[in-house]
């Protein structure tokens, strides 16, 4: 059985609402732009509000022969350089193409007339989206199969080749590690409601400490289960999700970040992972380097180190809009018992990795 606080997750997270009050707008002006731009599109249009979105409020819109899914903005004061859901239509749109499993991509509103903010649409996927990363609803070699394709979904991404889907400009090759540190040093500074030791050494020591890029490629920067949706019957990833972070930089980052379930997430907390079917954390190091051509992997506790760091300004940045009044979810303050935890526990990473 799942534990109390992933069952939880999933029923904050898992299927639709009606419309929040502070995200609500005028419906039919939105069908009005579909009509015009969104190919196929016949209405009465039906809108329903995801559950899950903490940062882009997400919808589901139904008509009598399709369903789509919307992602904007959200109104109200918000960070520099967040929320992009443009870029996430750009690296949706390119990467689509190639045979990467993500949505089909119908049009992308930049014109904030239309609901108050920007937006795109795109197809609705159906299948399964597992948030308890141990799968324990499946015998071993299902959950076996489930986590090697999400490796080998991931391995896919990093061997894509960004310049010939037009990607070049995504991002700035190069440096990508010292400017995330900057980041989401700077996310947490803007979003910060309390003194925490641990932190403050974090964002001294890790760019000091930081490793060279040695790669760059598109990276996710939010891959995990319950970003993307499975198959409804097989082991297959049929679409990543929740774009909104992606840019070109160090794939390391990207898969050091999967990793963090075999670390401090609930596989970590099995007994016995190998007999669970869930691949092992040297298993899944092995084949991840098999698949892009690597010989090893150093540096892995300085990776993750700032995984954690990065997660806590996440969280940081979450509780901020709370304190703000613009987070999406309720739960959003109850949040901010959690960052001085991560930090502790990045802190224990990045002594193992040299820290003093």
């Amino acid at each position: 059985m799942a534990d109390a606080a992933e069952q939880a997750r999933e029923q904050l997270n898992t299927g639709t609402k009606d419309v929040a009050e502070s995200h609500r707008f005028d419906e039919s002006r939105l069908a009005a732009w579909m009509q015009a731009n969104v190919e196929g599109f016949s209405g009465p249009l039906e809108v329903r509000q995801f559950k899950g979105g903490q940062s882009n409020p997400t919808y589901q819109l139904s008509t009598p022969t399709r369903k789509y899914v919307m992602r904007r903005k959200p109104p109200g004061k918000l960070l520099p350089s967040a929320h992009a859901v443009d870029r996430e239509y750009r690296v949706i749109s390119a990467l689509g193409p190639t045979g990467f499993p993500v949505p089909r991509t119908y049009g992308l509103c930049q014109d904030e007339s239309v609901i108050g903010t920007m937006f795109y649409i795109m197809d609705m996927v159906e299948g399964r989206i597992l948030w308890d990363q141990t799968l324990p609803q499946y015998e071993p070699a299902e959950r076996h199969a489930i986590h090697m394709a999400a490796l080998k979904t991931l391995a896919d991404l990093h061997n894509t080749d960004y310049k010939a889907i037009g990607l070049e400009d995504f991002g700035r090759p190069g440096n990508y590690m010292m400017r995330q540190i900057d980041r989401w040093t700077k996310q947490y500074k803007a979003s910060e409601t309390q003194h925490i030791e641990t932190v403050e050494r974090l964002i001294e020591w890790l760019p000091k400490t930081c490793p060279e890029d040695d790669q760059t490629s598109i990276v996710h920067a939010d891959y995990r289960l319950d970003n993307m949706i499975i198959h409804p019957t097989e082991p297959r990833v049929i679409a990543v999700l929740d774009w909104e972070l992606s840019t070109l930089g160090n794939p390391l980052a990207d898969f050091t970040n999967l990793l963090m379930q075999w670390v401090n997430g609930s596989i970590a907390a099995l007994p016995d992972i190998k007999a669970h079917g869930i691949p092992t954390m040297d298993e899944y190091v092995a084949e991840y380097c098999r698949l892009t051509g690597r010989a090893g992997l150093p540096d892995l506790n300085w990776y993750f180190a700032y995984n954690i760091f990065r997660l806590a300004g996440i969280i940081q940045g979450i509780v901020g809009r709370a304190r703000d009044g613009t987070a999406n979810s309720p739960q959003a303050a109850a949040m901010a018992e959690r960052v001085p935890a991560l930090g502790a526990a990045a802190w224990k990473f990045a002594q193992k990795a040299g820290a003093v």
